[in-house]
């Protein structure tokens, strides 16, 4: 059973299309063909099922499935260590990051790629849930996500900050006056929010419905990019992490007035998979989000009163 042969089907089994792994992998369709059905000579049952198009993975091919990203992903760590002794730090290394953290994580991958310039990242927009799972899949080399909201298993945690709460809204809306909202108070304002399978958007849901509040969400997303468009317009309102102003800013025409009545917080951090040997990439990696100090840098948010 050779490593490469592995490669491949992975490949296939995620992208589940021949084509498309094959150019992936750098081979030809056929050779990549030809590689997993030597793969399933060697197991003894198909790996797939397949007419003239890949159509599912088999449960012996979900059995190897497991077994070959874990196989893969030492074999990466072994690279890294003997790259680490040549040559200094290199590689690949795959961040899923939930959407609400998105706007701040340069923060992370900035001092990152300073001290290790031969590293290429890979930062992905994942769920918190598609972080969990990548995780155990060995899809994903580390995630940033909620620490304290949702549980989280097999994984190692480093807290980056605490997040809080605002409502973007029209500086002369409703709320002109205001110093503060409450979250009763928020629920009557039209809302644009990220999609229930979203933790973030889990969260405000949670606490509206804490205060006996049933928010009015007028539009839906999953994109950080569509919302930011929507507030733009200042027609609409939203509840935004407080750390999107770092990046965004408060859009002309709209204040952002901290959210109270209660006040919330969670906390966001950097995780990975509680497995050893540690590779190199994630010794580094933890090293620097333990040294990053994201919270003073998003501290000048707090002191001009935005939350």
């Amino acid at each position: 059973m050779q490593l490469r042969h592995l490669h491949y089907f992975v490949t296939l089994a995620e992208e589940r299309h021949f084509r498309r792994a094959a150019e992936l992998c750098h081979v030809t369709q056929s050779t990549l063909s030809a590689a997993v059905r030597q793969l399933e000579e060697e197991v003894g049952a198909p790996l797939i099922e397949r007419d003239k198009r890949f159509r599912e993975v088999t449960a012996e091919g979900r059995a190897l499935l497991v077994w070959a990203r874990r196989i893969l992903a030492e074999q990466r760590s072994l690279h890294q260590e003997l790259d680490l002794l040549r040559q200094g730090l290199a590689g690949d290394l795959r961040l899923g990051v939930v959407p609400a953290a998105l706007p701040t994580i340069a923060l992370l991958t900035t001092p990152f790629n300073h001290r290790h310039a031969g590293v290429r990242l890979r930062v992905l927009s994942r769920s918190s849930k598609e972080i969990q799972r990548a995780l155990d899949d060995f899809a994903l080399d580390a995630g940033v996500t909620y620490l304290d909201n949702e549980p989280l298993h097999g994984v190692r945690e480093i807290p980056l900050y605490e997040e809080r709460y605002i409502l973007l809204t029209p500086a002369e809306g409703p709320f002109a006056d205001h110093d503060g909202v409450t979250w009763a108070e928020a629920a009557t304002a039209p809302l644009c929010l990220l999609t229930p399978d979203m933790q973030n958007r889990r969260i405000i849901d949670g606490i509206f419905g804490a205060v006996g509040q049933t928010p009015r969400v007028l539009v839906e997303t999953n994109s950080v990019m569509t919302l930011c468009s929507h507030i733009r317009t200042g027609a609409w309102s939203s509840v935004f992490p407080h750390n999107f102003l770092w990046v965004f800013g408060t859009p002309p025409g709209m204040r952002a007035l901290p959210l109270v009545e209660p006040v919330q917080k969670h906390v966001v951090g950097l995780v990975v998979s509680d497995r050893a040997p540690v590779s190199p990439l994630i010794r580094a990696l933890e090293a620097v989000a333990l040294e990053a100090d994201i919270t003073g840098q998003l501290a000048p948010l707090v002191r001009q009163g935005a939350v």
